[in-house]
């Protein structure tokens, strides 16, 4: 047998149990492995078909066809009911393998009605355009997902006479210190995260974040919307901060930074605004007339959004950027495989990296694979901390 279809049942590396042919292995099977539902760390063999992305990150219940719905349900019945028990008994999935919970009958029905929907997504679906890019950030998502924050509340202690501090400390202590984002969260592409909320921390409180390594890294890029905006006019990227470059450009130096800035988002995303200079430098009608339909929203790499007018230009900006952002920190992942530093989160636009002492010599580099990006060579800003809420700005060349 060359391939042959199977299952896995927990996403972390050392959680190696894989369902095939009607039986559990809790070792790798000398059988080629080549198809299955989801991504598992402990999966090394590229050459893997995923049904998930198949069906555009669909969950096992919404990809489950109506003919296998009552046998689906009848087992997602028993596994929902050993979860619940499993949080009843105060046992944390972090620190155990699921499938060391679950009764070996569950697992078998489990790992067969996985196949079962897997087997109907392959035979009616077509391979996307996309599908190697949603692999790849999966992986670098689960990665994240799988390490431990270190949280050390510390810098916080001395706080606790203020209301809203004591409601941060009750809050964060009852939360998992893991960050699992959502590629599917919103319709632009951006990512919303789950569990350690890392998206909408106060930034005052970013202090209690602290790398596991030495040093956390953080790449955030100058003007990235503006900048997306030029690169899809096909302009050239600015070496300096753009916003001066707009102020001298643009603008004629009339003003100052933060004016012309303001100018510019005010212009930016508002249909109803009209500014001749602007106009001339960021020509919007060009790029609805290339990426919008008058009912839809088609960008760059191809995610389709239903927009109105008023929305369109915001839509083909914001998804481009998020996208383009995603496909970067896909490229920093890759150069840090096999290395003790690692992604330990993003937000929005700018990349934290876990950087390890020995990795240091490496930070130019990773700079500029954030840097060269499909639209031009974007300004980055780099800042280093020893945590997330003291981080300087860093002069690299």
């Amino acid at each position: 047998m060359t391939g042959m279809i199977f299952q896995t049942f927990d996403d972390k590396r050392e959680c190696v149990a894989i369902y095939q042919d009607g039986k559990i292995y809790k070792k790798k099977p000398r059988h080629q492995l080549t198809k299955t539902w989801d991504y598992a760390e402990s999966l090394k063999d590229n050459q893997i078909q995923y049904a998930k992305y198949y069906c555009g990150g669909k969950s096992l219940d919404e990809a489950c066809p109506e003919n296998l719905r009552g046998e689906w349900e009848a087992v997602k019945e028993k596994l929902e009911a050993f979860r619940r028990s499993v949080g009843e008994a105060k046992l944390n999935l972090r620190e155990h393998c699921f499938f060391d919970l679950i009764p070996p009958h569950v697992l078998l029905n489990y790992g067969q009605i996985k196949n079962k929907i897997c087997n109907h997504v392959f035979a009616t679906q077509a391979k996307p355009e996309n599908y190697d890019h949603m692999v790849d950030l999966v992986r670098v998502l689960t990665e994240i997902k799988n390490t431990k924050l270190n949280i050390d509340l510390t810098p916080l202690e001395g706080r606790r006479h203020e209301f809203k501090a004591r409601q941060f400390l009750k809050k964060i202590s009852n939360i998992e210190p893991y960050i699992t984002y959502d590629m599917r969260g919103t319709k632009t592409g951006r990512l919303t995260s789950k569990a350690f909320p890392i998206l909408t921390m106060d930034k005052e409180y970013r202090t209690i974040l602290k790398p596991n390594n030495e040093w956390f890294l953080e790449l955030d890029y100058n003007a990235a919307e503006l900048r997306v905006m030029l690169g899809l006019l096909g302009g050239g990227q600015p070496n300096e901060d753009l916003h001066d470059w707009n102020l001298k450009n643009v603008f004629k130096n009339g003003g100052t930074r933060e004016e012309a800035k303001k100018r510019v988002f005010a212009w930016l995303y508002n249909p109803e605004s009209k500014d001749r200079l602007l106009n001339k430098e960021y020509d919007r009608d060009s790029v609805l007339q290339k990426y919008y339909n008058g009912s839809q929203v088609t960008t760059l790499w191809n995610r389709t959004i239903d927009s109105d007018d008023h929305h369109a230009l915001n839509y083909i900006i914001q998804s481009t950027a998020a996208d383009l952002f995603l496909r970067q920190m896909i490229k920093v992942w890759e150069l840090l495989k096999d290395k003790e530093s690692q992604i330990a989160f993003c937000l929005h636009d700018s990349l934290v990296i876990d950087l390890a002492e020995k990795d240091q010599v490496l930070v130019h580099e990773i700079k500029e694979e954030f840097a060269n990006t499909e639209l031009g060579t974007f300004k980055v800003n780099v800042f280093g901390g020893k945590n997330f809420g003291e981080m300087k700005r860093m002069n690299v060349r």
